[in-house]
Parts: C-alpha cells; structure tokens; sequence
C-alpha cells in the first residue's frame, strides 16, 4: 500500500461511501476517444481494455507502451476532456447528507493535482485518494473495521472483488456507463450489485447505509 496515501483523510462518525472516478464519477471512455482522434489515433473496442484496441491512422494497433502513455498524456490532460457522468454530482450531493464520501481512483498520485482540481470546479470537493495499488486493502485501512455501514462503487469488476474479499459486509455496487466496450466487461458475480446508472446506484446505497 502506498505510504501516507490515506494520511489526509479524516472520516466522521458516519457511514462510509467510497467511489471510484473514471467512469463512475467522471466521464472516461467517451472524453478519451475523443482525445485519442486529437492525437490521430482511434479506439476499436474490440474486448474490454485499452491495450491491444487503440489504432494509428493507418490501422495499426499501437504497442503497449505507447498507449500507457497516451492513458498518462490523458490524465495530465483529464481537466479539459472529462465531465460528470449522468447526474453523479447530485446523486453524491444526496449521499453525503448521511455518509462520508471518499474519492479513490486509481490514477498515478503524480496527477492528482489535476484531478483535484477538475473535481473541485464540479464542486465534488470530497477526499481524493489516487493510488495504483489494489483496492481492497485501501477501503480496508480506510474504513479500519468501524461498525458502520460501508458502499464501494466501480465500474472495474477487478476493484469490486478486490474491496469485497478485504472489507467485510462492503456493499459492492457495479456502475459503468453504456458503450460498445462496456458490454464486453465480464459480470460481476451475485455477490455485487449493478447500477443501471446513478438513480439506482443511490437507492442501493441509501437503503445500505440508512439507520437499522
């Protein structure tokens, strides 16, 4: 786990709600594609990542490195490209009234004055924690087995899991937007539930989190 990377989150006596930003929160498939013709460079969405489906103008698929950096170009770049997905600004407002809400995406920290910013100029001023390390034993060390309610939110099946094998009786809620690559993400597993959007993310998680 990252050293200090939870250092400056002070939770209250609440229950906890932890959400993940790209494409949950923020706007990422979409603004990226965008980005990438920018660039002269395409996305076929071919299976459910990023590596192997960003294309040159001729056709060919960039190698591995090459798209990792265009992912990190993108990142320093996030604060003109992404935007709020559906109505996550609203939908976290009415969360918050009840619950901590805390940020972790994972992003390299090197960018998370970007971030930081877009995100306040949303007026999404809660904690952000970014950190490339697994999930589950942040959301662990964060929450640190209080006795209150906790809801993770994601749109990466990985980070569901990750939460749910580290932080007993998490709720797990899978929220992604719709696309073309979306569709080819593998399913989840009963243990979590799906979010056909933000209304219905907020149902979940209020009816989790509400008193008894």
């Amino acid at each position: 786990m990252t050293s200090g990377a939870l250092d400056h989150i002070r939770l209250t006596d609440r229950p906890l709600v932890v959400c993940d930003v790209d494409d949950v929160v923020l706007e990422f498939l979409a603004p990226f594609q965008a980005y990438l013709l920018s660039r002269g460079h395409r996305l076929i969405p071919r299976s459910f990542r990023l590596h192997g489906n960003i294309v040159s103008a001729a056709g060919d698929a960039l190698a591995e490195a090459a798209v990792s950096q265009l992912i990190l170009d993108f990142f320093d770049a996030q604060e003109h490209w992404q935007t709020p997905l559906g109505p996550a600004i609203e939908s976290l407002k009415t969360l918050s009234t009840t619950a901590d809400i805390v940020f972790l995406t994972a992003m390299p920290p090197s960018y998370v004055a970007q971030r930081r910013r877009l995100l306040d100029r949303l007026d999404l001023g809660y904690p952000l924690v970014a950190s490339l390390d697994p999930k589950g034993p942040l959301v662990q060390a964060l929450h640190a087995g209080r006795p209150l309610p906790v809801a993770f939110v994601d749109d990466m099946v990985r980070n569901l899991h990750s939460v749910g094998e580290s932080v007993s009786g998490c709720l797990l809620v899978h929220l992604m937007p719709e696309s073309e690559m979306h569709r080819m993400a593998p399913a989840a597993g009963d243990h979590v539930r799906r979010a056909a959007d933000w209304d219905e993310a907020t149902l979940l998680i209020g009816a989790h989190i509400a008193p008894g």
